[in-house]
């Protein structure tokens, strides 16, 4: 994958929101802002990485959930994809997407929109860890006369679903799928891996997820099934992976961006978050001393993931437009739609007048996207003096379920 092109920067036009401003001084607030530099860095990174392990990589657009950036992870044309939701999976599967895996487990009224896009030609792997779901996914696969791709979730880690390798189930249920022509492959997630704090951590993490995934593989493999894909990954065990053999593909999604919760890790450095929001300041309490925004919990969202970490930030730390750090002052405080800023470790206090742009990094970058429209798009290599960086496009998102 050559994650380093250059594909042309969407122009706004067809945007049913507004037109492309000028500045980060012209834009409404608050709203999401997208480093595009920053952005094709951090897809280079990963992309290089997976091209060393030997794998092939299956961004997760829960994230970005963007057609525009997508197009950066996969330059020429549409790659293999990771989504959430199958509003994803439609939307991608409209800009020309055919190789989707919908990562969340499946239940049955959900079946219709997946035969539907089995039929425009998607191959839409599904994910599941029961028998309930391997036989009403394998009776509908004979009911509907086409094959649907089914992964069994693997738990590598006690953090959500999924099966132990030497779980019971774990062979009669690949036997359901496979009679249907449905077994494609195993699936596990190190989600436990955000809270491993050095990168000796993240590395034990990333083995055992790889080892967890491919012992699953082989005991199927032993009774006889083909398991054709085998899948991990997570942001932090995909940047600390050393030895992925056994596996067939790697899939990560918060890395597009990255975030404050990443930063913390050691993951990335704060200088390689590349969304934030831009909010103005409405007014100041000195007498606490506060200075108000007009971007709220419903602007950055309510996670607050760094809280466990050695360093809360809070809701997110603050930059001026150009995203220079503003020391010592931190987002502490939100309602629905203000922005509580203050200063911390001995900081003193900045005097920002009423009127004055500033820009967010967030804790959680999924989360803070989802607040949001779109993404109006800069590049923070072309700084602008004066009111800030030029606006060179809107990028909408997808939304919904």
């Amino acid at each position: 994958m050559n994650a380093s092109a250059n594909p042309p920067v969407n122009t706004g036009e067809s945007s049913v929101c507004a037109p492309v401003a000028g500045t980060l001084a012209d834009v409404d607030t608050p709203c999401a802002v997208v480093d595009v530099a920053t952005m094709r860095r951090n897809i280079a990174r990963l992309a290089d990485r997976a091209d060393r392990l030997a794998v092939t990589l299956r961004p997760h657009v829960k994230t970005t959930k963007s057609l525009d950036v997508a197009a950066f992870l996969h330059p020429g044309a549409p790659g293999p994809v990771t989504v959430s939701t199958l509003a994803e999976a439609e939307a991608f599967a409209d800009g020309g997407y055919t190789d989707i895996t919908y990562a969340v487990g499946i239940e049955p009224y959900k079946l219709p929109r997946v035969i539907a896009l089995s039929r425009r030609g998607v191959t839409l792997r599904l994910l599941l860890d029961s028998y309930e779901q391997a036989s009403f996914v394998a009776e509908a696969s004979r009911e509907a006369g086409i094959p649907l791709p089914a992964q069994i979730e693997i738990d590598c880690d006690g953090h959500r679903g999924g099966l132990k390798p030497d779980a019971p189930g774990l062979v009669e249920i690949g036997r359901i799928l496979h009679d249907a022509r449905c077994l494609d492959g195993v699936l596990t997630h190190a989600g436990e891996s955000y809270f491993a704090r050095t990168a000796e951590e993240q590395r034990l993490a990333a083995k055992n997820e790889r080892d967890t995934a491919v012992a699953a593989a082989e005991r199927l493999r032993g009774a006889g099934l083909p398991v054709n894909v085998v899948s991990v990954g997570s942001t932090p065990t995909a940047h600390a992976a050393e030895d992925l053999t056994g596996v067939t593909e790697l899939r990560a999604g918060n890395y597009v961006f990255f975030d404050l919760v990443m930063a913390g890790l050691g993951v990335c450095r704060v200088e390689d978050i590349a969304l934030s929001v831009v909010v103005t300041v409405i007014g100041h309490r000195p007498e606490h001393g506060w200075i108000m925004t007009d971007g709220g919990w419903m602007a950055m969202s309510r996670d607050r993931g760094t809280a466990a970490q050695v360093q809360d930030q809070g809701y997110g730390l603050v930059t001026d437009l150009a995203g220079n750090l503003l020391p010592g002052l931190v987002m502490t405080a939100a309602s629905q739609e203000h922005g509580t800023l203050t200063a911390r470790d001995g900081a003193v206090l900045p005097e920002l007048p009423v009127g004055t742009r500033l820009r967010i990094l967030p804790n959680h970058a999924c989360a803070t996207a989802a607040q949001h429209r779109g993404y109006h798009v800069i590049d923070g290599t072309r700084l602008l003096g004066g009111p800030g960086p030029a606006t060179e496009a809107f990028w909408e998102r997808v939304s919904g379920w």
